[in-house]
């Protein structure tokens, strides 16, 4: 009987390690360090983002994130405040001492968003806007790339080679669930993405637990697999009174709750001899 030769599927190409994409001299994403971005989905006005830049602080984070222009999949949802809220970011940011994530949806916002944040973010939706992927690989900041929920991992490293194209190294890889056939969840957590780019890619790889499950009672279970598939950090929603949040409210947790899931975190790094902040 002829047998039929064993076919030996593709292997990845790793790389030899990941490379930190430092934010500050003494600060970066991609070392020993598992790193916490958390905050409001939306700067709805000072004191909540004070609030929200106050908690984190106190837990020794780094990072607040926040959305000061908003891509709500209906137009009569609360679109954000554009400047003004990328000028409360910054304000309550440096009264405690943090550094600054959000997001661009348009050329034209580049220049603006990179005089307020730290690390521009580059949405789902526009993972392949390439105009966009050009005009943040001509700046030297830190750029991070959200995976597109119906994009293929190899699209999404494609669409980093656009950021890296125009000479912007800088960049962060965002995991944040894609769409699949399950309806019970906002997204599907694809933890295999999160150890396949880090072996594909030079980028750091971190993971929206909140994003991915749509549900706050989830968001702590997907982190803990999240940090376990080898991601470097987090980027989570926090919120003073998800209640009455003007966006995703039901994936936010309450501020409150912020130390017992930074301890937690902290558990799951140690494991891996890495911390969490």
């Amino acid at each position: 009987m002829n047998r039929l030769p064993k076919i030996q599927p593709p292997q990845p190409q790793s790389t030899d390690a990941t490379k930190p994409v430092h934010i500050t001299s003494d600060f970066a994403v991609g070392s020993s360090d598992v790193v916490l971005m958390a905050g409001p989905c939306s700067v709805e006005n000072y004191a909540q983002t004070r609030a929200a830049a106050e908690a984190v602080a106190r837990v020794g984070g780094r990072v607040l994130r926040g959305g000061a222009f908003k891509p709500r999949t209906s137009p009569d949802s609360f679109q954000g405040l554009g400047e003004q809220g990328l000028e409360i970011l910054r304000d309550v940011a440096d009264e405690f001492g943090l550094l600054v994530i959000t997001e661009a949806l348009a050329v034209e916002h580049v220049p603006l968003v990179a005089r307020y944040a730290d690390i521009i973010q580059l949405g789902s939706r526009n993972m392949q806007h390439y105009p966009l992927l050009w005009a943040v690989g001509e700046l030297e900041k830190p750029v991070l790339l959200k995976r597109g929920f119906m994009s293929t991992i190899d699209e999404w490293l494609k669409a980093a080679e656009h950021i890296s194209s125009r000479g912007n190294t800088n960049i962060i890889l965002c995991e944040r669930g894609i769409r699949t056939f399950e309806t019970a969840t906002r997204n599907t957590l694809d933890t295999n993405a999160i150890a396949l780019a880090k072996q594909l890619s030079p980028y750091p790889v971190i993971a929206d637990p909140s994003h991915a499950t749509g549900r706050a009672a989830l968001v702590l279970p997907a982190a803990r697999a999240a940090l376990a598939a080898g991601a470097d950090g987090l980027l989570v929603e926090f919120h003073p009174d998800p209640a009455h949040a003007l966006s995703d409210g039901q994936q936010s947790l309450p501020l409150s709750t912020l130390p017992h899931f930074v301890e937690e975190m902290g558990k799951i790094t140690a494991v891996f001899n890495r911390t969490f902040t």
